[in-house]
C-alpha cells in the first residue's frame, strides 16, 4: 500500500525533521545507519496539519491561545485545555484512520505478533533541535494494543501539543505555535527487563570525555518519569573505563499491565525480590555494551547525545528506544591537564554523608564546645560533634566543616552550603579520629577525609589541585542569562548577607528564604533585652540594614524574608536570653514561630521585626521584600498576627506578599482555610518530613537507616495536597530544602505534581535549574496542571 501519511522508521533519516518531528527523525536516522532499533512507523506532522486544517478548527485554535495571559497560569491552563477538548472531539478523516490502521497490521506482521503491543510517542517538528529539546513537553503511551486504540492514542499525542507547559515553553523560546507540527510514533515494545538513559557528555559536570548512564529494572519510563532514584555510572569515554559507580535503592519499577494494555507501577521487593532493591542492575560487560553505543551514536551526530535504551527480558538484546541531543551543557574552557595523584596511595581517616560539595585541605581543629570556637582561623577544618547558630563565625573562618553526627539537612550542612564551604557530616567518630593540629584534604564531593594535603580530581572538569587552607566548590560565576528558561521558577536560600555579592550573578528568579537568624547572632542581644533597655532600634537598624543589601544586591527579584525562628534553646544563647527565655525539653516542637509573635512575652520583639521590613519597603523604596511567617499551626494564631502586622503597616496588597511556612502537618489538614489567608505557601521540607515521619532530622542514627526522607509517600501525599489548595485558591506554592537537588526524582515529583517554586542553597542554583529543565522537557505532562507564577 502507498501511503500519504505514513513512513516507517527505514524510510527517514535526521533530515526529515519537518516530516516526522525530532523524534521520528532520529529513530530514522539509528535505523538507517545500523544501531538496534525497535521497528515501527511514523504517523507524520502533515497528517496533523491536515486534520487541523481540512476540520476548520485552526482560527479557533488561534483566536484561544493568542487572547491568553502566558504569564496567568490558570488562564493559561483553562485554554489550553479547550484547546485539547476541541481536538480530542474533532473526528479524524476515514482515509486517514483507515492509513493508521493498516500500517499497525502490517507492523503485526513484520513483527510476528498479533495483538501488538506498542508505544506512541510525541514527536514534535520542533523537537530534539541542537539548540532547543521540546522532549517531554508532548505525551507518551506505553503498551498500547490494537488498531482503534492506536488511532485514539495518535490524537491524544496531537492534543498533547497545546498543554500549558508546551505552549509557554514553545513562547519564551520564540517559536510561532502554529509553526510547530506533531508527528506520532508507534514503535514496537522492548519488554524490558533494565532500561534507562544514557548521556555520551556528564550533564552534571559537563564533561564531553564522559558517558554517564543512569539504569533501573523494568521500563524506562520509571528512570524518565523520576519515579525512582536508578543506578549510576560515570565512563572514561576514551578507553570506557567505570569511573564512578552508584547503586541505588531502585524501590519502584513499571512493567506492563497483565492482560491488559498501559502500565503499573509495583514494588521491586515484591515483584522481583528484596535483594533487587540494593542490588546492581547492570554488569560490567552491559555497562561496556552501552558505552560503545553512546560513542557510536555520537559519532553519526557528531555532538553530545541524550539515548534512551532498554535491555530486551527475553532475549538479553540492547536496544535503542530513542536519541535527543543533550541542549543544557555550557561551553567547555579550554583547560591544561593536571596531573592528579593515584587515589591508591591516598589514606582515607574518616568518611560521612557529603553535604556540601568541595574539597579544602588544612589543619584540624577539634571544637569540643563552644568555648572553643574562637581557636578556628582563616583556612582551618573544624570538626566537632555537630554545630549550632553560635558557631557560624567560626563557619565562615574555616575551609570546611566535618561533624560526628547529623544529616543532610542538619544545621552543619545547611549554613556550609550557604557559606559555600565543603562539610561532612554524620562521620560518627570525626572528632576523635582526626587529630588536632593534623593536616588533612576534605572531599565533600564523595564525603572522605584523607590524610594529608593532596591534590584531587575525578576529571578536569569536576575538581582542581587544593592548596592547603583552600576551598573549591562551584563556579560562582554563571550569567543569569545563559540560564536554561524553566516554568518553575528556582529560587535561592540565604543567611549572611554579607556573601551576596558572590552569589547575586547565580541563575536564580529571587531569594525563596532570606533566614533572618543570622541577624539575631551577629547583633549577639535578645529582642526583649533590647525592648527592656529602649535599645529596641539596635535591632531594627541591624535588620533592615542587612535586609537592604540583599534586596538591593537582586532588585527588582524578589526577597522572602523569613522572620526570626529561633528556637528557647537557641535565644538563650543570646545576651539577656537566659533571663526571658524558658527551658524546654523539646524546643524543635515548642515555643517558636508565630506562636512567639502572638504571646505577650515576645509582642514587642516582633514588632521591632516588622518595624525593621516597613523601613526597608517604605524608606528604600524595596517593594521586592515580602515576609514569610515560620512554624504556622492554627489559623487564628495566623489572624492575631497578621492583625498586629497591619497595627504595624504591613498590610498584604499587589506589592506585599505574605507567606507562610507549611511545616507542620496541621497546615496541610486545614491548607484550604490557610490558603486563603496568605500570598503563598513554603513547604519547609525538613521539618514537614520530621514531623510527619516522627524523626528527629538530626538523629544520625535514624539519617543512615533511610528514614529521614522527603520521598516517602506520605511526606510527598502532603506536599500535594499543600499544592493543590494553593492552586485552587489562585496562591502560590514552594518549596525550601536540599530535597529537588538531592534527588532527581523527588524534584521531578515536585515539578509533576505542579510546584511553583523551589529554592535552595546557593550551592545547588545552577544543578538544580539544570536538573529542573531537563525534567520539564522529558516530563510526561498529560493532566498536569500548569504551574502559577507570582510575579
Amino acid at each position: 500500500m502507498a501511503y500519504k501519511y505514513v513512513r516507517w522508521f527505514d524510510e527517514i533519516g535526521k533530515d526529515d525533521v519537518p516530516v516526522v518531528g525530532g523524534k521520528g527523525a532520529n529513530l530514522g536516522e539509528l535505523t538507517v545507519k545500523g544501531i538496534d532499533v525497535p521497528p515501527g512507523f511514523c504517523v507524520t506532522a502533515q497528517a496533523y496539519t491536515d486534520f487541523i486544517k481540512g476540520a476548520g478548527i485552526g482560527d479557533k485554535i488561534r483566536s484561544i491561545v493568542e487572547s491568553v495571559d502566558l504569564e496567568s497560569s490558570v488562564e493559561l491552563g483553562q485554554a489550553c485545555e479547550k484547546v485539547r477538548r476541541i481536538i480530542e472531539d474533532t473526528p479524524i478523516p476515514v482515509d486517514m484512520e483507515a492509513e493508521m490502521i493498516t500500517a499497525y497490521g502490517d507492523l503485526e506482521r513484520k513483527v510476528g505478533v498479533e495483538g501488538l503491543r506498542v508505544a506512541v510517542r510525541s514527536s514534535a517538528t520542533a523537537e530534539d533541535l541542537p539548540d532547543a529539546s521540546f522532549a517531554g513537553q508532548q505525551d507518551t503511551y506505553l503498551h498500547v494494543i490494537g488498531a482503534d486504540s492506536v488511532v485514539a492514542h495518535v490524537r491524544r499525542c496531537w492534543a498533547s501539543l497545546w498543554t500549558a507547559r508546551a505552549t509557554y515553553y514553545r513562547s519564551k523560546q520564540g517559536y510561532d505555535h502554529f509553526q510547530v507540527a506533531l508527528s506520532a510514533v508507534v514503535q514496537k515494545m522492548v519488554s524490558s527487563e533494565r532500561s534507562g538513559v544514557m548521556f555520551t557528555a556528564n550533564p552534571i559536570t559537563d564533561s564531553r570525555s564522559q558517558i554517564m548512564i543512569e539504569a533501573s529494572w523494568g521500563l524506562g519510563e520509571a528512570v524518565v518519569s523520576g519515579m525512582v532514584t536508578p543506578d549510576e555510572y560515570v565512563l572514561d569515554k576514551r578507553d570506557l573505563a567505570l569511573m564512578d559507580c552508584n547503586v541505588a535503592e531502585k524501590r519502584t519499577l513499571v512493567v506492563e499491565k497483565s492482560g491488559d494494555q498501559g502500565t503499573v507501577s509495583v514494588a521491586v521487593a515484591e515483584y522481583l525480590g528484596p535483594e533487587f532493591v540494593t542490588k546492581q542492575c547492570l554488569g560490567i560487560e552491559e555497562i561496556k555494551t552501552l558505552g560503545i553505543a553512546g560513542k557510536r551514536i555520537e559519532d553519526l551526530y557528531g555532538f553530545p547525545m541524550d539515548v534512551e535504551w532498554a535491555f530486551d527480558g527475553d532475549t538479553s538484546r540492547l536496544y535503542i528506544l530513542q536519541a535527543r541531543p543533550v541542549t543544557t551543557l555550557k561551553k567547555e574552557e579550554s583547560k591544561e591537564e593536571t596531573k592528579v595523584e593515584d587515589k591508591k596511595t591516598l589514606k582515607v581517616l574518616v568518611r560521612g554523608l557529603a553535604a556540601s560539595p568541595g574539597i579544602a585541605s588544612g589543619q584540624v581543629v577539634v571544637v569540643k564546645d563552644m568555648d572553643e570556637i574562637d581557636r578556628v582561623t582563616q583556612g582551618q577544618i573544624m570538626v566537632t560533634t555537630m554545630t549550632n547558630p553560635d558557631m557560624v563565625p567560626a563557619m565562615k573562618r574555616a575551609a570546611a566543616v566535618v561533624t560526628d553526627e547529623g544529616g543532610r539537612t542538619c544545621h552543619a550542612a545547611i549554613v556550609s552550603r550557604e557559606l559555600g564551604i565543603p562539610c561532612i557530616v554524620g562521620s560518627k567518630d570525626g572528632s576523635a579520629r582526626l587529630a588536632e593540629g593534623a593536616t588533612v584534604t576534605v572531599d565533600a564531593t564523595r564525603g572522605v577525609v584523607y590524610d594529608g594535603a593532596v591534590s584531587l580530581s575525578s576529571d578536569q572538569d569536576k575538581h582542581s589541585p587544593v592548596a592547603p587552607g583552600a576551598a573549591s566548590g562551584y563556579n560562582r560565576d554563571m550569567v543569569y542569562d545563559l540560564a536554561p528558561v524553566t516554568g518553575t521558577k528556582i529560587y535561592m536560600n540565604l543567611g549572611d548577607s554579607s556573601v551576596v555579592d558572590k552569589y547575586k550573578n547565580l541563575p536564580f528568579d529571587g531569594i525563596g528564604l532570606m533566614r533572618t537568624e543570622f541577624i539575631f547572632n551577629s547583633l549577639g542581644v535578645h529582642p526583649m533585652y533590647l525592648v527592656r533597655n529602649g535599645e529596641g532600634q539596635k535591632l531594627v537598624e541591624a535588620m533592615s540594614d542587612s535586609i537592604t543589601t540583599v534586596a538591593q544586591a537582586v532588585y527588582p527579584r524578589p526577597v522572602v524574608v523569613r522572620l526570626s525562628d529561633f528556637r528557647t534553646n537557641e535565644f538563650r544563647g543570646l545576651k539577656g536570653g537566659e533571663e526571658v527565655e524558658p527551658e524546654e525539653n523539646n524546643p524543635m516542637i515548642g515555643w517558636r514561630g508565630v506562636s512567639r509573635y502572638i504571646s505577650k512575652e515576645y509582642e514587642e520583639g516582633f514588632r521591632l521585626e516588622c518595624q525593621a521590613i516597613k523601613k526597608i519597603r517604605d524608606e528604600f523604596g524595596l517593594i521586592n521584600v515580602w515576609v514569610m511567617l515560620p512554624f504556622v499551626r492554627t489559623t487564628w494564631e495566623l489572624e492575631q498576627v497578621k492583625e498586629i502586622m497591619a497595627s504595624e503597616g504591613l498590610v498584604r496588597n499587589k506589592s506585599f506578599k505574605l507567606w507562610i511556612m507549611a511545616e507542620v502537618p496541621a497546615v496541610v489538614f486545614a491548607a484550604d482555610e490557610f490558603a486563603q489567608m496568605v500570598d503563598g505557601f513554603s513547604i519547609g521540607s525538613n521539618d514537614l518530613t520530621q514531623l510527619v515521619m516522627g524523626v528527629d532530622r538530626d538523629s544520625g542514627i535514624l539519617n543512615t537507616m533511610g528514614y529521614f526522607d522527603e520521598r516517602n509517600i506520605s511526606v510527598t501525599r502532603a506536599i500535594e495536597t499543600l499544592v493543590k489548595a494553593a492552586h485552587r485558591h489562585g496562591i502560590t506554592c514552594s518549596i525550601c530544602g536540599q530535597g529537588p537537588s538531592l534527588y532527581p526524582d523527588f524534584a521531578e515529583f515536585l515539578v509533576k505534581c505542579g510546584i511553583d517554586s523551589m529554592s535552595v542553597n546557593p550551592d545547588t542554583v545552577a544543578y538544580t535549574r539544570k536538573l529542573v529543565a531537563g525534567v520539564e522537557q522529558r516530563l510526561i505532562l498529560n493532566g498536569i496542571r500548569s504551574l502559577y507564577r507570582d510575579n
